[in-house]
Order: structure tokens, then C-alpha cells, then sequence
């Protein structure tokens, strides 16, 4: 019932987030300190990774079976924290048909054309709140355009609040520590993410639209999400395929684009550049536009 079967994977992740829950939960107060902060690290990473399966799940359902699919979105949405639905209309709809053009709603230049730490850290709610927008109105619209979606798509608010609800009036500290930090540690990073791959590239070339971190260990875990070149010029292809898809075109896209390691370059551009000029990323759509940058 598995479109591919290298979803076995994305099954894995999906157990062990679900595990890591219910121990913690359960067992969390008997650990001792190392254990239970080694526990809390796993728990943390999977949220990352669950951020990455609501993007590939919205782009390319993992099942055949039609109710398999809608239970998979309603289990992303628990640990994800908002309805996955919000992804057609501001991501699938919108980031990739205009891919950081206006009216792009994830555009990273939507206030500054820098790229700092201050920039990285303060554009996850800027683009959280542009979208807002967009997810309330494709929403309500379906209740007349397709009542059965919209009905669906209920479904993962009715999950996510209950989930939410039921996890505070048991116990509001271990819905804290094991529910909402790791939420919001999803949907934060994800954005995260969106920035890094977009910002300072250029967003009218073919193959220079998106940075991709080409990293084997962080695209294991990741699911290929770093190869984002390939995945805007095919959307609609399964994660697995990536990697073949984006060795073809590498050559193409410009060497400044292509970084192996997330976490260099992260220790680069945004720590190592607030004082070393050179460590900053180069603006290429400044560089198109013809305008000098003063700043980065």
C-alpha cells in the first residue's frame, strides 16, 4: 500500500516520534538527568524530521489507500502542530508556482535583503503570519467548493485541539516539556529551513533558485530535503529520487549554492559572519538586479 517503499523509512520516524512520546511521558520523571536529556534530543530531532514528512506527505500522499493518507496527515498534524492542509494553499499553491517571487508568502526578502542572524532567527514569524491569511481563506472557501476536503481537513483542527486539550488537562508540565516545545520546535525550524534554501540565491534562473545542503547523513534523516534545486523542478516526484535527480544537474547549478554541511555552513554565515566579511553569503538577485550590496 506504499507508493515506494523506501517510505519504510518515513514509517520508522513516524514509530520512533510516536515512541519517544509515550516514553518520555510514561517514564520521563524516572530517568536519570543524562538518559532523559539524551531521550529529549531524540524527541527534539524527530520533530525536525516530522516537519520534513508533512512536506513530502503534502506533496506526494505515501499511501494508495485513501483513508491511510488521511491518517497519516492527522498523525503529522498532532506532532507537527497546525493542520498539514495549510500547506496546498501557501506552499503547494503558492511557494511553488512563484518560488521567493512576489506574491510569494515565504519570500526571504519580504523585509530585508540581508542575510544575518537576526534576519534567520525574526523570518520564521514573519512568514508564519503572512500565511495566515492565505490557509483561513482556502479553508473556509472549501466548505463551498468541496465539501467533502473540507470536511477532511476539519478533521486535523478537531485532531490537533483535542490532542493539545487532552495532553494540558492531564498534565500541563509534561504537555509543555513533550506536546508543545516540540510543535513549535517543527514548525519553527521548517521555516528555518525555507529561508536557508532560498535566501540570497536567485530566484529568476533555472538552476540557481535554491541552496541545497548535498550532506548523505543530513538528507538520511531528512528525507533529501536538502536537494531543493531538483525538488522545485519536480515537485511531484517521490523524495527517494532526489539524490539521482540532483547529481544529473549539480554542474548546472552555481558551486556558491551547493553547501555540504548544514551545520558549517549555519556556524559560517551566521556566527562566523558577524565578523568576517568573507564567511557571508553573496546576494545573487542583488547581483542580477544590477545593484551593489553594501550589507549582507
Amino acid at each position: 500500500m506504499l507508493r515506494y517503499k523506501a517510505d519504510i523509512r518515513s514509517l520508522v520516524f513516524m514509530f520512533i516520534t510516536a515512541g519517544m512520546l509515550v516514553l518520555l511521558w510514561q517514564y520521563g520523571s524516572e530517568m536519570s538527568t543524562p538518559l532523559w536529556t539524551l531521550c529529549y534530543i531524540i524527541q527534539l530531532l524527530m520533530a525536525v524530521i516530522v516537519s520534513t514528512m508533512v512536506h513530502n506527505h503534502q506533496h506526494l500522499g505515501m499511501w494508495t489507500v485513501k483513508w491511510l493518507n488521511v491518517f497519516t496527515d492527522n498523525f503529522l498534524t498532532v506532532f507537527y502542530g497546525f493542520p498539514v492542509f495549510a500547506w496546498i494553499p501557501t506552499h503547494n499553491s503558492n511557494h511553488h508556482v512563484h518560488i521567493n517571487k512576489e506574491p510569494d508568502y515565504t519570500k526571504t526578502y519580504m523585509v530585508s535583503e540581508k542575510n544575518n542572524l537576526l534576519t534567520l532567527l525574526t523570518y520564521p514569524s514573519l512568514s508564519g503570519y503572512k500565511q495566515q491569511k492565505a490557509v483561513g481563506s482556502y479553508f473556509v472557501g472549501l466548505y463551498k467548493a468541496n465539501r467533502r476536503k473540507f470536511y477532511f481537513h476539519l478533521l486535523q483542527i478537531i485532531s490537533l485541539v483535542a490532542w493539545i486539550l487532552i495532553a494540558l488537562l492531564i498534565d500541563w508540565r509534561k504537555a509543555l516539556y513533550y506536546v508543545i516545545i516540540p510543535q513549535q520546535l517543527s514548525l519553527y525550524t521548517v521555516l528555518i529551513f525555507n529561508y536557508v534554501q532560498h535566501i540570497h540565491a536567485d530566484e529568476l534562473s533555472d538552476f540557481n533558485h535554491s541552496r541545497n545542503i548535498t550532506g548523505k547523513l543530513l538528507n538520511f534523516l531528512l528525507l533529501n530535503n536538502g536537494l531543493h534545486t531538483v525538488h522545485h523542478i519536480s515537485p511531484g516526484v517521490h523524495w527517494s529520487t532526489l539524490r539521482e535527480k540532483h547529481d544529473k544537474i549539480a554542474h548546472k547549478i552555481d558551486s556558491r549554492l551547493n553547501e555540504r554541511n548544514f551545520a558549517w555552513y549555519l556556524l559560517r554565515v551566521y556566527i562566523l559572519g558577524l565578523f568576517i566579511p568573507s564567511c557571508r553569503t553573496e546576494n545573487m538577485r542583488m547581483e542580477r538586479i544590477g545593484k551593489p550590496e553594501t550589507v549582507n
